[in-house]
């Protein structure tokens, strides 16, 4: 039992002592005392302070060395002085009252090492336990009656009664995790785990239970009967987007404002000021996911038929695809440098080496002012290079085939993300054929021409004509996947070949998702001297810094060839119709922004 001293105090002119109640702790200083009668207009003689005795104990001289501790101020009438005197008092009793809450929180809970803040040292790889977590994502109703520790970040908490209820967010997956007196039987543990801030990463142990009522608001069926509970790292209370306002759909927000409940809405330079808490969304977690998938499957699908992979500079003596959209620096003895646009040249100078198949997951860096949905300057690069036997038409069919393999493999493996990303930015689901639909660029401008769209026959395609055309083709062949070969020789890149019975035309083709297109490709030039002839039908120096040496790789022999380039980014966007390339770019680069 913790013991309440009296405090006597001297009335200003009458000598009559009346009682405050204080409570001598560590936390609660009497100075605080003496300040706060200072502030109420009482003065006080710090050499003739009051004496403190535990209740029932004070003793007369203690209550004649405090008789005339607190005397009133100068001016001050009787009445005043009381009455600050009471206001001293009622001061006092509250301070007692919050060290007395005080000495309840630093009373020695038996239970303590079942909670509370992990030390920093017990996280420096001080030893290895052997312990064993479980994935959220792991827990189902056949675990039910097993002890299990897993780890998470807290999501969302509630307190009610003697139960704190906490819900823990792993990647994309959550469970409902309760803290109970029933369970734990130590109050400090439930006002602990009731005071835990969100997003702090915290170690669970407990026993799983099927609850009498399904659990609302989370992926796992179960919840965790909590017996420790342990804090790893703790997030601060005030974060600068709430996750629940970033995980919410447009839709959600509408739906709400109709039934008159405001939601806050995080605009995307909110998200990617704070992309660390904004990738925390399960949206953005399955994003990324299926992006993974993307690249992890292009580099499966080319490995299993022979291609090898490469990695090529990227700081390089001159422009790879030409043009200004190019980001120039100084290289080392102040040599004229870029950033490399594609691995264009080396890819192809690869097949002059006789690598025969080759492939590169890279980034490439384009100075395009482009203030677009769809356009970045840097990205991640899909490439591949390959010799052909005979005609273009067989990077067309490699390229038909891994796509739907890429698809395929998508939808079966990933179920869930595809789920998730649904649920915040609804979308159709890809429709594709097995096998992939190509048709000529003329048969593409005849489409258009036929629906009342005007386009030349030998111009390049813009965005939106691009988008009229994957409708049409929708329409018709039921399908968002296509390729349009055969452009016009004047919109391709000096490389491209020249088609064998008509010139104006190339070997060349796009790939289209959704109307938008992914993939640039065509048969290279592997002869010289026609390599020469384009250089100069498209006015480039032939000695520009870095192309010689391209040039000069195809005077020892080069096999005809061929390859694609195509942006991972704008693959996951368009396979999820996404409306904005950002939102599958992991810290986007555009010309507005180079961090974080």
């Amino acid at each position: 039992m913790v013991s309440i001293p009296t405090v006597k105090f001297a009335g200003p002119s009458d000598g009559h002592g009346f009682t405050l109640l204080g409570f001598f702790m560590g936390s609660v200083s009497w100075l605080r005392h003496i300040s706060s009668a200072r502030v109420l207009g009482l003065r006080i003689d710090r050499r003739r302070f009051y004496s403190v005795m535990p209740r029932g104990e004070e003793s007369a001289a203690g209550a004649e060395a405090s008789a005339s501790a607190v005397e009133a101020s100068p001016g001050m009438s009787k009445k005043a002085a009381q009455k600050a005197a009471k206001k001293a008092e009622k001061e006092l009793r509250q301070a007692a009252a919050l060290a007395a809450a005080a000495a309840e929180e630093e009373e020695i809970d038996p239970l303590a090492d079942k909670y509370g803040d992990t030390k920093l040292e017990d996280l420096q790889s001080k030893a290895v336990t052997g312990r064993k977590w479980t994935e959220i994502s792991e827990l189902g109703t056949d675990l039910e009656g097993s002890t299990v520790l897993v780890r998470g970040r807290v999501h969302s908490k509630r307190a009610k009664g003697k139960m704190a209820f906490l819900v823990l967010r792993e990647t994309i997956h959550t469970v409902q995790c309760v803290v109970s007196m029933e369970n734990v039987g130590s109050k400090q543990f439930v006002k602990y785990a009731s005071l835990l801030s969100k997003e702090s990463v915290v170690d669970v142990t407990g026993n799983v239970s099927n609850p009498r009522n399904p659990v609302s608001g989370t992926t796992q069926p179960v919840e965790i009967q909590v017996t420790e509970l342990h804090c790893i790292s703790k997030s601060t209370n005030e974060l600068p987007l709430l996750l629940e306002d970033a995980a919410r759909s447009d839709q959600d927000i509408e739906k709400a404002a109709k039934e008159g409940i405001q939601y806050a809405r995080v605009l995307q330079d909110t998200r990617l000021n704070n992309r660390v808490l904004d990738l925390r969304i399960p949206a953005n977690q399955a994003i990324f996911t299926v992006q993974s998938e993307i690249s992890s499957l292009f580099h499966d699908f080319l490995r299993a038929n022979k291609f090898r992979q490469i990695h090529t500079p990227k700081l390089i003596a001159g422009a790879s695809e030409g043009g200004s959209a190019v980001f120039k620096l100084q290289y080392a003895n102040d040599q004229p440098a870029c950033l490399a646009q594609s691995p264009q040249l080396h890819k192809q100078m690869a097949i002059c080496g006789d690598f025969r198949r080759v492939f590169e997951i890279g980034p490439v860096f384009r100075a395009e002012k482009s203030f677009t949905h769809r356009h970045l300057c840097e990205f991640i690069g899909l490439d591949f290079e390959m010799e052909i036997k005979e005609h273009y038409f067989e990077i067309i069919d490699l390229i038909g085939k891994l796509f739907i393999y890429v698809f395929n493999e998508l939808n079966k493996n990933c179920k869930k993300e595809l789920e998730t990303i649904n649920s915040q930015y609804p979308f159709e689901p890809l429709q594709y054929l097995d096998e992939t639909l190509v048709l000529a660029f003329a048969e593409g401008i005849q489409m258009l021409k036929e629906a009342g769209f005007e386009t030349d026959p030998l111009g390049d395609l813009d965005t939106e004509t691009e988008r009229r055309l994957g409708l049409l083709v929708k329409e018709r062949y039921k399908t968002d996947f296509y390729i349009l070969h055969r452009y016009p020789l004047a919109v391709r890149p000096f490389y491209t070949m020249p088609a064998v019975d008509d010139p104006k035309y190339s070997n060349s083709f796009d790939v289209f998702i959704r109307g938008e297109e992914i993939i640039s490709g065509a048969q290279r030039v592997h002869d010289k001297d026609l390599l020469l002839k384009r250089i100069e039908e498209c006015n480039i120096d032939p000695n520009a810094i870095g192309l010689q040496n391209y040039i000069n790789s195809f005077s020892y022999g080069a096999p005809p060839h061929g390859g694609i380039g195509v942006g991972l980014e704008r693959v996951a966007m368009l396979f999820c119709n996404l409306d904005n390339i950002r939102k599958a770019s992991l810290f986007p680069r555009d010309p507005n922004r180079l961090a974080p």
